[in-house]
């Protein structure tokens, strides 16, 4: 498999790398975001045969006073690597996230369900689904959640920062949803990337980890790992103000990964341990 990945640093391209060293990762030199034209020419000058975008405009609340920026990175750039896929008749895999949804009722999303972001992040997520799906090649649409590693700035870094000042934090607790580590994704990326070269799958997929929780029970776990002695006490959403509004329900359905990869939802309580004891 000659893999092609947009992203070198974040917490997926970094996961990717430790599983598929022999992969070509492109930085911000070797194919600017900004300027999608240089992600389809990349395309064309490696000749891969599978590509993976792992790379997005992840600041959700800047997002709100940068929406231009982050739709040519997130939708535009996207598109063009999609369409310079669909020209070579090779696979894209490009990752999505659970904030293309409004986080209504209680029931989780399935990838069918129509979109309806509330923030400036997850319309720039939507518009970029909707421009793989519009180059018309063999793709894979992944939407994640709550992405978590010991790379980078993530929930989990935060919080482990946090309990070395405070011995008490106030964590949301009415949004629910699925901590993933960024080491899963990129393993059933690879493993989707395998069967869509063999002609296998593609559309719109979920991949979270297991159980659903809340961001309190979350942090919770975060501190049983680390040993660190740390009262959580839960508030709403409302006592947490943000300039990018959150969904309430991000719980999303994965069985039709499973049902056409064999990939099923990870514990993520087993992979925050790996990742805390990684930190400390």
């Amino acid at each position: 498999m000659r893999l092609l990945v947009f992203g070198a640093t974040g917490q997926l391209a970094v996961a990717l790398r430790a599983s598929a060293p022999d992969a070509l990762f492109l930085n911000r030199d070797a194919a600017d975001l900004t300027a999608p034209e240089t992600c389809a020419a990349a395309i064309h000058a490696a000749k891969p045969s599978v590509v993976i975008n792992a790379a997005a405009y992840t600041a959700v609340d800047r997002a709100e006073e940068e929406e231009a920026l982050a739709t040519v990175i997130n939708a535009a750039a996207p598109g063009a690597m999609a369409r310079a896929c669909a020209e070579a008749s090779i696979p894209f895999l490009h990752v999505s996230t659970d904030y293309v949804f409004d986080g209504g009722g209680q029931r989780p999303w399935r990838p069918e369900d129509p979109t309806s972001p509330l923030n400036a992040y997850g319309r720039s997520k939507a518009a970029g689904e909707a421009a793989v799906r519009a180059a018309g090649g063999p793709h894979a649409i992944l939407r994640t959640s709550w992405v978590f590693s010991a790379t980078g700035r993530n929930f989990v870094t935060a919080m482990l920062e946090l309990a070395r000042k405070r011995d008490q934090l106030n964590v949301v607790d009415d949004q629910i949803g699925a901590p993933t580590s960024a080491r899963a994704i990129g393993e059933a990326l690879l493993k989707m990337a395998e069967a869509m070269i063999a002609g296998q799958g593609g559309g719109t997929y979920h991949f979270a980890g297991a159980p659903f929780v809340s961001w309190k029970s979350f942090a919770r776990e975060t501190f049983a790992c680390s040993g660190q002695k740390v009262t959580v006490c839960g508030i709403p959403t409302s006592e947490y103000p943000t300039a990018a509004q959150r969904p309430l329900n991000s719980r999303l359905d994965c069985t039709s990964l499973e049902a056409e990869f064999g990939i099923r939802p990870p514990d993520w309580r087993v992979e925050l341990a790996a990742v805390v004891e990684e930190l400390i």
